[in-house]
């Protein structure tokens, strides 16, 4: 008889978030089932819920989902039940196209993404496959892990891999979701980290949340005030801007990059010839491959970098939801399945 578990589903198109009880899969041939502890609620999670990408319906969303594995597939090697793992946004890959034959995982053409193209991670169990997970490290508690799989990891791999040295000035625009663990990152890495919000209350928080120095946007523009400080290395834009995108570019230093990660339609309004002359440059990163995610937890427990989560039963699913997508949360919203 099949064992029976609950999971939150979105029925349709713009539905409610819904618990419902289904049977608990069984892994098929490369995956691994994982009894889940903890999945983080993410912006994302809208993709389902508002139905902004052709998917098939019912779907339990989820891309931030921390367990312990409770059955292998056919043909895995690699993995065992009991080991605590991982899954986020990059849900598996080809390892067939030309990306995936050059080793970039992350941009497979037919890359699949937890939660949108299979059932994710709002439910007691999920089905993944066996190149999609993570090691979560020993003592890491599955509710600090999950937010790291996607805000941790986008935040964390991205800057890492902008070529900045230590003692190299970054600047983080947004004290929030991807913000707070983004200044965090960039303390712990070695860099002279300067936070940038709106309002003057937010100094004390970005202190304590390792800032050397901070911008308050109602003060003038921001461009001006890193030119101040000797330009910028790297400017991460956690929140969609495009005024304030415009501004920052002004504040970038010699081979600076302004770095997006938070998604926006909003054009940019810049000059080729702002971007020539310092050999600047401005590019955009997808959060990282399942090595990524692992780095990224890796990295947080050595250093003691942790996301501020606000925790949430699966029943409450649909009010967590709602916190999350009205920023009221702080800063990331983890639901807990047992």
């Amino acid at each position: 008889m099949a064992r029976k578990m609950k999971a939150v589903q979105v029925k349709q198109s713009k539905g409610p978030l819904e618990v419902v009880e289904r049977d608990v899969p069984e892994p098929g041939p490369g995956q691994v089932l994982i009894a889940v502890d903890a999945c983080g609620v993410c912006h994302s999670d809208a993709i389902v819920k508002e139905g902004w990408m052709p998917l098939q319906y019912p779907r339990v969303p989820g891309h931030e989902v921390v367990g312990r594995i409770d059955k292998v597939g056919p043909g895995v090697t690699a993995w065992k039940a009991g080991q605590h793992v991982g899954v986020g946004w990059h849900g598996g890959h080809c390892g067939q196209c030309s990306a995936c034959r050059v080793g970039d995982f992350v941009t497979c053409e037919f890359q699949q993404i937890c939660g949108i193209s299979y059932d994710g991670g709002y439910a007691e169990y999920m089905l993944a496959p066996q190149e999609a997970l993570a090691r979560v490290p020993d003592g890491m508690k599955s509710e600090d892990a999950a937010p790291l799989l996607c805000a941790g990891v986008t935040t964390f791999n991205s800057l890492r891999n902008m070529g900045a040295k230590p003692g190299s000035l970054v600047a983080v625009q947004g004290i929030g979701g991807l913000g707070h663990l983004a200044i965090q990152f960039s303390r712990k890495l070695g860099y002279r980290t300067v936070a940038i919000s709106r309002g003057a209350d937010k100094q004390k928080l970005a202190t304590e949340l390792g800032a050397h120095d901070y911008i308050d946007t109602e003060k003038g523009p921001v461009g001006k005030a890193l030119q101040a400080m000797g330009g910028a290395r790297v400017i991460m834009m956690t929140a969609s801007s495009s005024s304030l995108a415009a501004d920052m570019i002004g504040g970038l230093g010699r081979d600076g990059v302004l770095l997006l990660l938070g998604a926006g339609s909003e054009p940019i309004p810049v000059t080729s010839l702002q971007l020539i002359m310092k050999r600047q440059r401005v590019q955009g990163w997808p959060s990282g491959i399942p090595q990524d995610s692992q780095d990224t937890m890796d990295f947080s427990a050595l250093t003691g970098v942790r996301s501020q989560n606000e925790v949430f039963p699966m029943e409450r699913a649909g009010e967590a939801y709602e916190r999350m997508m009205s920023n009221h949360a702080r800063f990331r919203v983890v639901l807990k399945m047992r």
